[in-house]
């Protein structure tokens, strides 16, 4: 594979790629399907495509990569992220690593159609791993072809772009580009496979580190690879812990607890359910990581799930996805035993998670109803209450949240029914409406106490209830219209996204519900993990 030569556009992307440099990797050179021992990565090229067509990028990323836009709409771009051209510095490898998925030790997995190009460190010194997802086979393939379709490369990008304009940590993504060429995929995998626009992704990250990384070489016994992976990344990505020793392995376990934590609380608060939770699909960073069959609740239900593969046990349900987390959270401990050789200390450490999180929700909670402080007395009841409600109103939660800091605490009962009622999508009944004229006097009893400005309250709400969010079914209209040539719907998706939580003139049809067509079509509501 060609690399391309001194003074291009990209010339502002320096690589040092430590990965490589300082861990150890699979001596075998031939790209074939087969089980790695004793490496964190394999070295292997992306596939050369024919006819390269960038779909979008994202000019926030380019930024943080010091790339100017002429660099994002050159050629040579669309050559270097579709994976047909090197810059010099690249070093192209496939990362090792094995998990849990829906609950059952799977071996090893690996980074079956994801290539790292390299790690890039900016002018800032922030470092950023690129890595293009459907770039073709790697040893970590098993029987698949390692390509992507435009559909699910398209829903990546777009959705790893919303997340962060939305605060929610995040891996984030570059650029989309369509290969010209085509893949074969059986998206309900039903027996009826079709062809499918490919294309690549570019995922970007400060690492992709997984807990399943850890948890390949604890299943090996390959305790010597697994210090070194723990005190590589420790060293590289946590290094205001210090020198790694096994006090340093148990604070850094810890802030892996409550960087979940975090992030499932963030989740939660935007109605983010990320389908697919097993333990290769976890970021050691706490970063939301590999954008599947994901959704955002619409009528509020927390026994919902996105995933077609978690239709019947819905393990990775909505209201589930604390208790996953926290789940593999003991997993990747399990993983960290052999260097620690004490249960109780890591237990200990777990502990960080379910503080954090429930003092974070709480606070959360506090923020969504506009209220200065949560007390747990009697907002408890209060923030349940009101899940019953949304839950038996089929209440859109986005639209509900956002449109309950314009309702004031001397509003009559009738108003606020009246609000409930445009964002649910079932005609209430006599006794919903009953609960919501009790919730609502008791929210109203609760606003009158807390004695907070309605517009200071307003305020507060509508910086963490959003307007807009990536609903399946306007992901769904812009894939359409791209797998036609037009990619218009993209970017004005991408546009809007930006700016989640400020009302956008002429954007109104970006913040309605979900209309009945979308109920039931295929990428509207659930989705496979096909892509």
């Amino acid at each position: 594979m060609p690399t391309q030569a001194n003074n291009n556009p990209l010339d502002a992307l320096h690589f040092d790629n430590r990965f490589v440099h300082e861990l150890p990797g699979d001596p075998e050179a031939d790209n074939y399907r087969r089980q790695v021992y004793q490496s964190c990565y394999s070295r292997v090229l992306p596939k050369t495509v024919k006819a390269p067509h960038l779909v979008a990028y994202s000019k926030e990323m380019a930024e943080q990569l010091n790339l100017p836009e002429a660099a994002c709409q050159s050629e040579v771009f669309c050559q270097v992220f579709a994976g047909n051209r090197l810059l010099d510095g690249m070093e192209p490898y496939a990362m090792n690593y094995g998990g849990q998925q829906f609950g059952h030790w799977a071996g090893q997995l690996g980074d079956g159609r994801a290539i790292n190009l390299g790690e890039v460190v900016n002018r800032q010194g922030r470092r950023w791993t690129l890595q293009l997802k459907g770039a073709g086979p790697t040893p970590y393939s098993r029987s698949a072809d390692g390509l992507a379709v435009l559909r699910s490369s398209i829903r990546e990008f777009l959705c790893s772009e919303a997340m962060h304009h939305l605060g929610v940590p995040t891996t984030r993504a570059l650029s989309v580009i369509l290969t010209g060429e085509h893949v074969v995929r059986d998206m309900f995998y039903d027996g009826n496979p079709q062809l499918e626009p490919g294309a690549v992704v570019c995922r970007v990250a400060p690492s992709f580190i997984r807990f399943g990384n850890f948890q390949l070489f604890t299943a090996r016994d390959d305790l010597e690879t697994l210090k070194q992976l723990v005190d590589f990344t420790i060293e590289t990505d946590f290094p205001h812990l210090g020198q790694p020793n096994k006090a340093v392995y148990l604070q850094w376990f810890a802030e892996i607890c409550r960087s979940t934590a975090e992030m499932i609380v963030h989740w939660q608060r935007v109605g983010f359910v990320h389908g697919v939770m097993n333990t290769d699909n976890m970021s050691i960073l706490g970063l939301t990581i590999d954008y599947g069959p994901y959704g955002w609740l619409e009528n509020y239900d927390p026994d919902w799930t996105p995933n077609t593969t978690d239709a019947q046990g819905r393990r990775y349900r909505f209201g589930n996805q604390p208790k996953i987390a926290y789940w593999n959270l003991v997993q990747l401990a399990n993983a960290l035993y052999p260097l620690i050789l004490k249960a109780e200390p890591l237990q200990e450490a777990l502990t960080a998670f379910t503080n954090t999180f429930e003092q974070a929700w709480q606070r959360t909670l506090a923020d969504k109803l506009g209220l200065t402080a949560f007390d747990p007395a009697g907002d408890e009841t209060l923030a349940a209450d009101l899940a019953t409600l949304l839950q038996a109103a089929e209440t859109d939660m986005t639209l509900f949240y956002r449109g309950l800091s314009a309702i004031e605490a001397t509003d009559t009962v009738a108003a606020f029914q009246t609000h409930i009622e445009a964002c649910s999508y079932a005609p209430l009944s006599v006794e919903t409406q009953g609960l919501a004229e009790a919730w609502f006097n008791t929210y109203q009893t609760r606003l009158r106490r807390d004695k907070r400005p309605q517009n200071e309250r307003q305020q507060v709400m509508d910086a963490v209830n959003p307007l807009y969010v990536l609903r399946n079914y306007l992901a769904q209209q812009a894939i359409d219209l791209a797998e036609q040539g037009d990619f218009g719907e993209v970017w004005e998706l991408l546009e809007v996204l930006r700016q989640p939580y400020t009302e956008q003139a002429g954007k109104q049809r970006f913040a309605e519900k979900r209309p009945d067509w979308a109920k039931q079509r295929a990428g509207c509501s659930m989705l496979s993990c096909s892509s």
